[in-house]
């Protein structure tokens, strides 16, 4: 038996892990992150990692008898080389959209994946980690609609201060790779890494 186990608390990407139709529990990384890395991949990838490992040992010894997969992500936008994360305030928030608006940006997630149990024992390799990155273009906003989207409160706890599933959907132009990628949780290679392991 597997059992998945999501290291976030993003109902973003619950709902896209409930989409597709996989069954898991939540458990919630709560360390605070640490970046060592300096390109926006090795960013994300180590962030995840750290998740997925930080809850990896909080089920290190539960269930020796299953198989676990803990799931870790973290998405973060970059702009013109800036890194965006979640905005601190409305403040920082207006000051992201005002640099996205009319442009291009880029979007990554990585997501690291912790095997536990009998069958992480059987394989040399017991995690694995991989990014995936979006290009989304903006239609312009005006310095009234910024105003108007930030105080619905939808940017505050989204990397780059908007969502793409929510009201801001009204100012994307175009995209270039993997909708859900944007969303905070590339599910189609996800599920394309758990069954190239038989994990699913």
């Amino acid at each position: 038996m597997i059992k998945y186990i999501l290291a976030s608390g993003s109902p973003r990407r619950r709902e896209l892990l409930e989409q597709i139709g996989l069954n898991f529990e939540i458990s919630q990384a709560h360390k605070e992150e640490i970046i060592t890395k300096k390109t926006p991949e090795d960013i994300v990838e180590e962030l995840s990692h750290q998740k997925a490992s930080e809850v990896a040992e909080r089920y290190l010894q539960r269930y020796q008898n299953d198989t676990i997969v803990i799931i870790g992500a973290d998405t973060i936008v970059v702009h013109r080389n800036e890194v965006m994360g979640k905005p601190r305030d409305r403040n920082d928030a207006t000051a992201m959209l005002t640099k996205l608006q009319g442009d291009s940006h880029q979007v990554y997630t990585g997501v690291t994946l912790v095997l536990l149990g009998k069958e992480a024992q059987k394989r040399k390799q017991e995690s694995v980690t991989f990014y995936e990155k979006t290009d989304v273009h903006m239609y312009p906003m005006t310095l009234e609609q910024i105003a108007a989207y930030v105080a619905t409160e939808e940017p505050m706890d989204k990397a780059g201060a908007y969502a793409i599933q929510g009201k801001c959907a009204a100012f994307i132009k175009s995209i270039n790779g993997e909708y859900n990628n944007v969303v905070g949780l590339p599910v189609g290679r996800l599920m394309q890494e758990l069954l190239a392991r038989k994990l699913v």
